[in-house]
């Protein structure tokens, strides 16, 4: 079920020169699948779970944290850019009193845009049920500290969301003739997925979220476990990587759209398919030690 060396966010300082200088302390809140999950599937009763070895064998604790990953995720490497203590997950009892201050991560592993993605493993936190989260977790913290500060606070923390690779790999190519693949000619289903997440950004923008970088996906007919299954002769799967193809530009034109409408550039795409080839192709332009190996259970 599970799959490893799927690095869509491998080439960090890409993503990093989108964020804030660390000199200003802000909370930070994520939203999305198994990619950014640190710990929130622990908490469920669900076959996506990273909380056994090898999972975390090169985490600072050398143990499985829940995070879909040998060691540190690409939240946590965020923080520490940040110089900010990692987000918790939304789930852990340990969410209190100052520890709000620092944000939430409503990531859950198996999740996508849409609500049928990822049936299989039962009892995942949708995107929808992740939103409605974030606004319990905002009641939370005007309790703590008045509504006025909150308010503040949500507005000026980083968000990230990570969604739409389960959709195809989960849910459109999970099975040959699928509901999703028989409803939708790709194009379309890919249109359908665009729209969708349009309804979720905007969504995230209502609940004040103002600092929001979205990551398109990676290769995904490159995943080790795609090419077993789909692939003929080692070289990525065609189709999987026409679905990538077709997602990532719809979802940069989507966002433009969506800055356009609000009136200001809230929302920010991260080109994750250039970064892992460009990762792949130079790696110690990157930091090659930064290397992280995702394995994750939702693909």
């Amino acid at each position: 079920m599970g799959y490893a060396g799927l690095a869509p966010l491998l080439a960090l300082a890409s993503v990093l020169c989108l964020l804030p200088a660390a000199s200003a302390a802000r909370a930070f809140f994520v939203f999305g699948d198994s990619l950014v999950d640190n710990g929130n599937n622990n908490y469920l009763l669900t076959t996506a779970r990273a909380d056994a070895p090898p999972y975390g064998i090169d985490f600072p604790t050398h143990r499985a944290t829940g995070r879909f990953s040998n060691g540190l995720n690409i939240p946590d490497i965020i923080s520490e850019h940040l110089e900010a203590e990692p987000a918790l997950p939304y789930l852990s009892p340990e969410l209190r009193g100052a520890k709000l201050l620092v944000g939430a991560n409503f990531a859950s592993a198996g999740v996508g845009i849409l609500n049928d993605t990822g049936i299989q493993f039962v009892n995942i936190i949708r995107i929808g049920d992740q939103l409605q989260y974030f606004r319990e977790y905002q009641r939370k913290l005007r309790a703590l500290v008045g509504e006025e500060q909150a308010t503040q606070l949500v507005n000026q923390a980083l968000v990230l969301i990570t969604l739409g690779g389960n959709d195809f790999v989960n849910n459109y190519y999970l099975v040959p003739m699928s509901v999703r693949s028989r409803q939708y000619a790709l194009p379309d289903y890919v249109r359908f997925l665009v729209a969708e997440y349009r309804k979720i950004l905007s969504r995230l923008y209502e609940l004040g979220a103002r600092k929001v970088i979205v990551t398109g996906t990676g290769p995904l007919g490159c995943v080790p476990a795609e090419l077993a299954m789909h692939s003929q002769n080692g070289e990525c799967a065609a189709e999987l990587m026409r679905a990538t193809n077709l997602f990532n530009p719809q979802l940069v034109d989507m966002v433009r759209g969506l800055n356009r409408a609000i009136g200001a550039d809230v929302f920010v795409t991260a080109n994750t398919m250039r970064m892992n080839f460009d990762y792949i192709n130079d790696p110690q332009r990157f930091g090659g030690s930064r290397l992280v190996v995702v394995a994750c259970a939702d693909r």
